[in-house]
């Protein structure tokens, strides 16, 4: 893999339906990398699944666009190195950065609730290589638009004051910079190890809501690939997709 830095060639928009959409235009007309797509508010933004993302102003919706060197099978590698790159960015706003925690394998937590989440998209290349990659990302600066499925958190909520979204996207493109140079000299073992020291403590009950079913287990770290590990009785099994689901409480009696 690489780790040269793209020059990045940030554009503002007050608003459009979905700085995913852009990128994603944009890199199958072939745009070289380092594109960077703002919007101050989306009316028609998305998060995984499909899911729709509401986009108040003053929060920050960045999508981008990287071509990186490496192979096709690595991809959802990258959504792990834009969350460290994410929380990297974000840990020098907060007094105590211990309150950052991630989820795997696309939000950010804030005092366990939904503070951010990155939406990664890309397509093999020749060779088995990767043709390109647009990753979305959405933080909660100023405000945290409820979800029904599970709590939200802003800076702004959490009694600090949230950065202006153009100055934080630069400082999120540099964290990222950081990363993807440290990568290509490093490799993926890095970007593990500092997903891990923000991730689920080891040995937390984690349950995973997938295709075939609910699957529950003992959460045991990330396998090199950045798989999730988790024990299910005397089987550990390494984990490629899913959503981590709450785990329900027992019931008296």
């Amino acid at each position: 893999m690489t780790g040269a830095a793209p020059a990045w060639r940030l554009r503002v928009h007050d608003e459009l339906a979905s700085t995913q959409d852009g990128v994603l235009a944009a890199a199958l007309e072939g745009e070289p990398e380092g594109l960077a797509i703002l919007a101050r508010r989306q009316v028609a933004g998305r998060g995984t699944q499909g899911r729709h993302w509401r986009s108040p102003p003053g929060n920050l919706y960045l999508s981008f666009l990287l071509r990186p060197e490496g192979l096709a099978r690595e991809l959802p590698q990258w959504s792990l190195l834009m969350a460290v790159a994410l929380a990297d960015a974000l840990a020098p706003l907060l007094p105590d950065p211990s309150r950052l925690r991630l989820k795997w394998p696309n939000d950010l937590l804030l005092d366990g609730a939904k503070c951010a989440g990155i939406l990664t998209q890309g397509t093999p290349g020749e060779d088995g290589g990767i043709g390109w990659l647009a990753c979305g990302i959405g933080v909660n600066l100023a405000e945290a638009p409820v979800l029904p499925d599970r709590p939200t958190a802003s800076l702004r909520q959490a009694g600090l004051v949230p950065p202006e979204p153009v100055a934080f996207a630069w400082s999120l493109l540099a964290a990222l910079d950081r990363w993807r140079e440290l990568q290509g000299r490093q490799g993926f073992a890095p970007v593990r190890l500092a997903w891990m020291a923000r991730g689920p403590a080891q040995g937390s009950r984690l349950r995973l809501n997938r295709p075939e079913g609910i699957l529950e287990g003992t959460y045991e770290g990330l396998s090199p690939e950045g798989r999730l590990l988790l024990r299910t009785g005397t089987s550990l099994q390494a984990i490629s997709s899913g959503e981590i689901v709450p785990v329900p409480l027992p019931t008296a009696g």
